[in-house]
């Protein structure tokens, strides 16, 4: 007869384990005690918080500016239906990202940190795929949630989670192979990553998902950390190509997405301009 499995720790225990708040022998035994599956996620949660903070150390360093700190109260004043949704969850790491995503990275986007609301749409996007690039990309074991060899399969799910059809751009040409796919939260829904490598291990990942800013595609550069990338919008769909290669590779990259999955260009027409 199997083991019963051990009862599910309290969420508030877990977050206060992930977070770092509890004394250390009451952390060892808590850790001691979790369920191997549930060991892997709350150790999963810790790298990934790890990963989020030496993302934006120089940032999260700063004197807390007086038009961030106004907007939080703000927030906390009408959100909090929404904070008690998210601890209800257990997901203790998202407010670290919905923080550092919501309220502007440092970086070409203006230089010191500002409220999200004077980054348009597509710049968001950018830096959502930046971190979401910066969290799954170290990963060794669990990069992507559907692995390449089931590529059909990870296309036809995630074209249904999008509402779209999606294709995988193949890059063998310029030297990267697919590893495979997962689904992401972003935005007002959902956001695809495909992740694609070379053979001396270096990752790019390829986000995207409904976006529309009314203009004409061109691509623009970003840069956070050691990650750089290109996005563009384009009918109504946005893509961020990110990874820790020079501009013109990374340009070059982009082009091959860009032309495998837009329909061809009017006479006389190339890619996307590039911006800014």
């Amino acid at each position: 007869m199997n083991a019963p499995h051990p009862p599910r720790p309290d969420e508030s225990a877990l977050h206060a384990l992930v977070d770092g708040r509890l004394p250390p022998e009451q952390a060892e035994r808590l850790h001691a005690g979790l369920a191997a599956a549930m060991r892997e996620e709350s150790d999963a949660w810790v790298r990934q918080r790890a990963l989020l903070q030496t993302l934006h150390a120089d940032w999260l360093q700063r004197p807390l500016p007086d038009a961030l700190r106004q907007a939080a109260e703000r927030l906390d004043e009408t959100q909090a239906a929404r904070r008690r949704w998210a601890v209800g969850t257990g997901l203790a790491a998202s407010w670290v990202l919905a923080f550092g995503l919501g309220w502007g990275l440092h970086g070409p986007w203006g230089g010191d940190a500002t409220p999200a609301a004077a980054a348009s749409a597509p710049q968001q996007f950018a830096r959502q795929a930046a971190v979401a690039h910066a969290v799954y990309q170290p990963e060794r074991r669990h990069p992507v949630e559907v692995t390449a060899a089931e590529q059909e399969h990870l296309v036809q799910w995630l074209s249904r989670r999008l509402a779209r059809p999606l294709t995988v751009p193949h890059l063998e040409a310029q030297g990267f192979e697919l590893v495979g796919g997962r689904l992401l939260p972003g935005g007002d829904g959902a956001r695809a990553q495909f992740m694609y490598q070379n053979a001396e291990g270096v990752r790019i990942t390829l986000y995207l998902g409904a976006l529309d800013d009314g203009q004409a595609p061109a691509f623009h550069f970003y840069s956070e950390g050691a990650v750089s990338g290109f996005y563009w919008v384009d009918r109504g769909f946005g893509y961020a190509l990110s990874g820790a290669l020079p501009r013109p590779a990374l340009q070059a990259l982009a082009t091959a997405v860009y032309r495998q999955l837009s329909p061809a260009p009017p006479a006389g027409a190339h890619a996307p301009a590039r911006g800014s």
